[in-house]
Order: structure tokens, then C-alpha cells, then sequence
């Protein structure tokens, strides 16, 4: 068969065939009465080899090694092409996300296509304060692709960087909290509470992602959520807050929550009762009592009050000296 029928049949230009030829790959193994190069069949079969080795990704050379080599074992170089291969998918899996990226700021020109590529590319840097000065910078700077400074906020661990991003998340705008609540699931604790504590600190859009996030199964989550719920003089941290009181867990913040909170007269009578519940409750421990009669402190009210004279009869010496002392600062006032 001469080449032009071997590239017919196989695929493979004559012009490859015949740089294959100069390699030594294949070699015809006859000639015709007038020079041509003439085809066996074992000649195709080799052609067809080289074609199905080379669909895997290997180079001629190693194509050339896996043929004729006799001693020649695919296993190393089979792995070998597996993380080569692994190693391309991902280069080209941060390129379109890059792309995307670039696309959905919809950019008006060059220009803009160029700044955020620089943006991009700071936030990836391997040095803290050039991520740092990219964060800063971010709000200033259109369009800039948010999702990218969300995905840095997750995995940021310099706590200086950390805050430039979470500041720069807060400036911008009300979709930041939904790109950020995937975070909250995440498998890695880390994640989901550097998620929540960017979540925590925009302004808006934040409430509904925090209410979901006070039945997280990260216990450190729901504690975020919930400062931050007390904060904004949300009713449905309330619970949590008391939790967070009984277990000696920030429970000072969480008794500044409450008190900002108790500001609202429609949540007075609320708090009180759920603290002298927990106080009554006869397997909560007495160092969760002492922290619970402090709380009552800031609790304003006649229901707050009667609780502290009873608790100032209290068979613990020390939750009785407090309600006795907080008593007494309310008369003062």
C-alpha cells in the first residue's frame, strides 16, 4: 500500500507518515518498481500503535521506547501521565475560573480586562502584604470580580490580610453574604468560621444567612451568628446567647448581646424568664449560675428584679452576694 492509501486509511497525513519515517517509528518495509514507499499490513498496524499511544498523551519519544523497547514497563510512565494529566486539568480548571471571572465584570475594554487580571493575581500572591494592599485597594478599583476576594477570604490565614479582606468584602454589596454561606458547609472548620466571621461583619444582606447559620452543626459557628444576630437586636439569638452564657463560652460577649438586646421592650420579659429558667434549672453548674445572675444584671424590668431578690436568698453564697450587690446598684440609680 503507498502512502497516500496508508493516510487515506488511517488519518495520519502523508506528511506526517513521513516525519514518523525520519524518526524511525515506521519504516516501509518495501518499495515499488518506481521507488515508492510500499505499506505491509504490519507497517498500518504500527501506524495505528503510534496513533492509539499518542491519544494518551505520550511524546513520540516515548512512543518510540514503548514500541521497541523489549524490557519497557507502561506502569511508571502510566502514573507518570496520570498527574501530568491531573497537573494540565488543573492549570486549565484556574484558567477558566480566572476567565469567568474576568467575564462576569463585564468588562468595557482592555484596560479593564488588564486591572482585574493584576487584582486576581495579587490576591494569589504568594507574599501577605501585596494581598493585603489588593484587598485595600479592592473597593476602589471596577470592575472588580467579588467572587475572587470571596474565595480568598475563606482560605486567608494572616490575620492582617484576613481583616483587609473582610473589610473589603463589607463595602461590597448586599450579594456578598449569599457567595459567602457555600463557606458555611464547608467540610474544613477553618472555612466555616472565617465564613461566618465575614458574614458577620457586612452590613447588609447578612441577617438571613446568620439566622440559617444558628442551626449550623459547628457549634463555633452558631456563636458567631449569634453575636452577630445580638448585635443587629435580633430576637432569634436570644437562645444561643443563653447557651453560650451557660457554657462559659465568650459568654461575656454574649451577655453584651443580651443586654443590647433587652434595649427592646418587647424582648424584656423574654430574656428574664430564659435566664431564671436556666437558673432553675437544677443541672445547670454553679459557676453557669454566678455567670447567669451577672447577665440578670443588665436585664431591665420588675421581672429581672423579682428574680434577683429571690436569688439574693439563693443556698449559693456567692449567687446571692451578687444579686444582693446588683440589687443594690439598681436602687442607686
Amino acid at each position: 500500500m503507498l502512502i497516500g492509501d496508508v493516510a487515506r486509511r488511517s488519518g495520519v497525513s502523508a506528511r506526517m507518515l513521513r516525519h514518523y519515517e525520519s524518526l524511525g517509528l515506521v519504516r516501509p518495509t518495501g518499495r515499488t518498481g518506481a521507488g515508492y514507499r510500499e505499506y505491509s499490513s504490519e507497517d498500518i498496524r504500527r501506524v495505528f500503535h503510534i496513533e492509539m499511544l499518542r491519544s494518551l498523551g505520550l511524546s513520540l519519544r516515548e512512543v518510540g521506547r514503548a514500541l521497541d523497547d523489549p524490557g519497557f514497563t507502561p506502569s511508571a510512565l502510566v502514573d507518570d501521565l496520570v498527574n501530568r494529566t491531573r497537573e494540565r486539568i488543573a492549570a486549565e480548571t484556574e484558567l477558566l475560573t480566572r476567565l469567568r471571572r474576568i467575564d462576569a465584570v463585564e468588562p468595557a475594554g482592555w484596560e479593564d480586562v488588564l486591572q482585574a487580571v493584576a487584582l486576581l493575581q495579587a490576591l494569589g500572591s504568594d507574599r501577605a502584604g501585596e494581598r493585603q494592599r489588593a484587598a485595600l485597594s479592592f473597593v476602589d478599583e471596577a470592575p472588580a470580580p467579588v467572587d475572587a476576594l470571596v474565595e480568598a477570604a475563606l482560605s486567608e490565614t494572616d490575620p492582617n490580610v484576613a481583616g483587609a479582606i473582610r473589610w473589603a468584602l463589607a463595602q461590597s454589596g448586599v450579594g456578598v453574604p449569599a457567595l459567602l454561606a457555600d463557606g458555611l458547609a464547608s467540610p474544613v472548620a477553618e472555612v466555616r468560621q472565617r465564613a461566618v466571621q465575614c458574614i458577620a461583619e457586612i452590613p447588609d444582606g447578612a441577617v438571613p444567612v446568620l439566622r440559617e447559620a444558628l442551626t449550623n452543626l459547628d457549634v463555633v459557628v452558631r456563636r458567631s451568628a449569634a453575636l452577630a444576630l445580638g448585635a443587629r437586636g435580633m430576637a432569634d439569638a436570644i437562645p444561643v446567647l443563653m447557651d453560650m452564657i451557660v457554657e462559659g463560652a465568650n459568654d461575656v460577649d454574649a451577655a453584651d448581646a443580651l443586654c443590647t438586646l433587652a434595649g427592646n421592650p418587647g424582648l424584656v420579659d423574654e430574656i428574664a424568664i430564659g435566664l431564671v429558667d436556666r437558673l432553675a434549672d437544677g443541672t445547670t453548674e454553679p459557676s453557669a449560675r454566678r455567670r447567669l445572675t451577672q447577665a440578670l444584671a443588665d436585664v431591665p424590668g420588675t421581672r429581672a428584679s423579682r428574680a434577683l431578690t429571690d436569688l439574693s436568698q439563693d443556698d449559693d453564697r456567692v449567687v446571692a452576694q451578687t444579686a444582693t450587690y446588683i440589687l443594690r446598684l439598681r436602687a442607686a440609680r
